[in-house]
């Protein structure tokens, strides 16, 4: 399930949850709009991956955990930590990502 961050509160999700794909957009992004049903669509088939999106202008602090400065942004973090980021609009660019993550 694709979860969306209401607060700016990444630093507790990503506390809370072992592995976490998130995607920064916003809302005047075409890209960030074309990305989402794929984010959605592989956090259906990760269990063990927690996927949030985090609009990247509401939400100033959570931009800081990841280098943002293109949107769409993909970042994977584990316990935590920044593992790997891409500013991306393909699916097997983030489909890597996730991979990177899942198995270890």
């Amino acid at each position: 399930m694709l979860q969306e961050l209401e607060n700016d509160t990444l630093q507790q999700f990503l506390a809370d949850n072992e592995k976490v794909i998130v995607q920064y957009g916003a809302t005047w992004c075409g890209n960030c709009r074309i990305m989402k049903p794929k984010m959605k669509r592989l956090a259906g088939e990760f269990e063990d991956v927690k996927f949030i999106y985090v609009d990247a202008e509401k939400f100033p602090e959570s931009r800081k955990f990841a280098q943002v400065t293109n949107l769409p942004t993909f970042a994977a973090f584990k316990n935590g930590t920044l593992v790997n980021q891409n500013q991306t609009n393909k699916e097997e660019i983030l489909k890597s990502l996730v991979h990177e993550i899942a198995s270890n």
